[in-house]
């Protein structure tokens, strides 16, 4: 039975993907298929008789016995950064089918994301989420979903290769195309190598014919090591990575109002910018290097998980990164797009490129008893200091005059700065127990361009016993410079030079977790001052930063419970939040996502989860989106009616291949023909879309 469904899944996988090319490895390391014997039949043996039936016996054993070593997850440790801060450790492989159907950035079910319609177009956060950083900023990011960070990368320890191959797409066609690829493998027990390369091919529901500028076309790729010597002590973590997106800016749909009319064919529905585009590259170097000083504890724990627990360290990290915006027009704007145009009236090519270089110095010190099987009364301290430089330019299209006389159109450079930022961080830590931590982060920038800029966070985690759970008291405060967006901007389009003040954020929060019980309960209040955003005028296109002086309240309430009954599982999450300023921030009150469904095995051997998802959130005033800048912005007070959006889904692990079905808004048409999360930018209809994730470890 499991060979007819294996033929099934690759009919599926055959009718859903255009083309693919794949090497297929026959023979893997440790594993016999046909075993050789050099055996010479002329000659006479000497021995007791029955000597060459006892061996021939013996030979058909060995050929038709089974590896007895089944390479599984369990060989495959993973890691990342922030888990390496404090001390090494390492954690199995995650294999399992939790939110696999959600394999969008977009559709998070605690990160939801308002969009332009479709997987890479630009996006921003449905809920409350301020950015939690300091320094030079570009104030873009309109794309910063589809981007990979060094910080986001996994680094490993594969005693086999290990591969994972995951294609997501729409069925019968090629509105929505995800593919992923990661391998990863040991040189040495000690050196891990791997690569990764993501890609998002999506065209969208609404475009004119099949564009090809209207295509999305996203590539991120990137390889990656980490090297630990023999005894533990020193350890590099580098990456190579580059992102490619492309995004198209069409600025909306001519019919306005897609839902009311009835369409002959929404592939032909025409866009007021056919020819418009955005184009991200970002390239980087990162390597991390730490250096162990003094005594080293090391602890198992019965998770699975090893830490190796150092008591003074030195660190080094290196960055070197090149970013390049462009934004490209050709068409006229007939229908009022853009505010005005300051170079030329039909041809844009508006581009920001900026090269940032960093270096990284810091020092740890710890200070705990002599057993670690019970941490207590441990201090950590952390001290360092980080220099940022940057160099950027920006280039507009303008017309001059060459050496001829004759005018042409060029590339025009209209900023050009570079400077230096100089950065003192420290960390305190103190545990009075395994169940009493106390963390203390300070980042203040004391020298260059963003002089000033600082970010204090402090969190007190109290845990009881399994049952009682633990909670976390958080705060931090923030004061961050304006971006170069918001500040100083030349493009075709849009020219700002203000003078805005730093904004700052106070925030608390209360967390409490239990895992025994699936519960987790947050409270956060905001207090936010200066507060930063784009607007229009009168509600119209001419999107201009300003800045909100008098302080903003904010009370964000979030809640998670599972509940499980049987085979049957109810997984919820909500988020309440009030302002008093909601006209301003433009976001939602409640926020809901559920999930329903039941655990199955068929025929022994495919493990299955099928159910129902549900996203809604109440209705809110809809942030508009401006052409070329690459903001949201607050113009038009529209207000959409909002109704709940479901999905039902099946998904399954079938040895160690993992698939999910799903037919994504599957209610379209009951409360309405469709929906809108940004102002005049319908959403995507309902779609059958099915995933695959191959799992190799050979």
């Amino acid at each position: 039975m499991a060979v007819k469904l294996k033929y099934i899944l690759l009919v599926l996988i055959c009718a859903s993907v255009q083309a693919a090319l794949g090497q297929v490895r026959t023979t893997y390391p440790g594993q016999q298929t046909e075993p050789v014997y050099s055996r010479d039949t002329t000659r006479t043996r000497s021995g007791r008789p029955g000597d060459s039936q006892n061996i021939d016996s013996i030979r058909k054993r060995e050929a038709n016995r089974k590896d007895s070593v089944v390479f599984t997850s369990k060989f495959i440790k993973v890691t990342s950064e922030r888990l390496l801060a404090d001390s090494t450790q390492l954690f199995p492989l995650d294999t399992g089918l939790v939110n696999f159907e959600n394999y969008s950035p977009l559709n998070q079910p605690r990160n939801p994301k308002i969009h332009l319609g479709y997987l890479g177009t630009p996006q921003r956060d449905l809920l409350f989420n301020p950015r939690k950083t300091i320094g030079f900023d570009e104030g873009l990011h309109m794309l910063d979903a589809y981007l990979i960070n060094p910080q986001d990368m996994n680094y490993f320890n594969a005693r086999v290769p290990y591969t994972l191959l995951s294609l997501s797409n729409t069925l019968g066609s090629t509105k929505e195309q995800y593919f992923k690829t990661l391998h990863t493998q040991n040189v040495k027990p000690n050196w891990n190598v791997g690569f990764i390369m993501n890609f998002n091919g999506s065209r969208g529901y609404y475009s004119s014919n099949n564009v090809l500028r209207q295509n999305v076309a996203g590539l991120n790729a990137g390889v990656f090591t980490w090297y630990h010597s023999l005894n533990q002590r020193y350890n590099l973590l580098g990456n190579l990575l580059f992102n490619n997106l492309k995004t198209p800016e069409t600025g909306s749909l001519q019919n306005e109002d897609i839902f009311a009319t009835t369409s002959f064919s929404k592939v032909t529905e025409p866009v007021k910018l056919p020819s418009s585009y955005s184009s991200w590259k970002n390239t980087g170097l990162y390597l991390k290097q730490f250096y162990y000083i003094g005594h080293i504890d090391s602890l198992k724990k019965g998770t699975g998980s090893t830490n190796v627990l150092p008591t003074q360290r030195v660190a080094y990290t290196f960055y070197y990164n090149t970013r390049r915006y462009e934004y490209l027009q050709n068409d006229l704007d007939t229908y009022g797009v853009f505010p005005d145009y300051y170079f030329s009236a039909g041809r844009s090519r508006d581009s920001l490129s900026v090269t940032h270089l960093q270096n990284d110095f810091s020092y740890s010190f710890y200070l705990r008893g002599k057993s670690v099987k019970m941490i207590k009364n441990e201090l950590k301290l952390d001290v360092g200091l980080v220099q940022d430089y940057y160099k950027y330019n920006q280039y507009v299209s303008d017309t001059t005059i060459n050496e001829f006389g004759r005018k042409v159109m060029k590339q025009v450079r209209v900023q050009n700065s570079s400077f230096q930022n100089i950065t003192l961080k420290a960390r305190l830590g103190y545990r009075f127990s395994d169940r009493i931590n106390l963390d203390g982060d300070i980042r203040q920038i004391v020298q260059g361009r963003n002089f000033g800029d600082l970010l204090y966070d402090a969190k007190l985690t109290l845990a009881g016993g399994q049952k009682a759970g633990k909670i976390v008291l958080g705060a931090y405060i923030q004061s961050s410079s304006p971006g170069l967006a918001y500040s100083d901007w030349v493009s075709n389009h849009y020219i700002f030079h203000t003078d805005f003040n730093n904004q700052k954020i106070t925030n608390l929060s209360f967390n409490y977790i239990n895992d025994l019980l699936k519960v987790e309960l947050k409270a956060e209040y905001f207090l936010i001052n200066d507060y930063l955003y784009f607007a229009a005028s009168k509600g119209g296109v001419d999107a201009t930063p300003q800045q909100y002086g008098t302080a903003i309240n904010m009370i964000k309430l979030s809640a998670s419970k599972n509940l499980t009954w049987h085979k049957f599982h109810f997984d919820n999450y909500v988020v309440y939040q009030k302002s008093d300023n909601l006209t301003l921030l433009r976001t939602p009150e409640v926020y809901v996502y559920t999930s329903l469904y039941h655990n199955s095995t068929f025929f022994d051997v495919l493990k299955s989860e099928y159910g129902v998802s549900l996203r809604y959130n109440t209705a809110y005033t809809a942030p508009s989106y401006a052409v070329g800048l690459g903001q949201f912005y607050n113009g038009a007070n529209v207000t959409f009616t909002s109704y709940p959006i479901a999905s039902v889904f099946f998904k399954a692990t079938l040895q160690r291949t993992n698939i999910f079905l799903q037919y994504d808004y599957a209610n379209q048409g009951l409360f309405s023909k469709g929906y809108y999360t940004v102002n005049r930018y319908p959403q995507q209809d309902a779609a059958l879309k099915f995933g695959v994730a191959w799992t190799f470890y050979n």
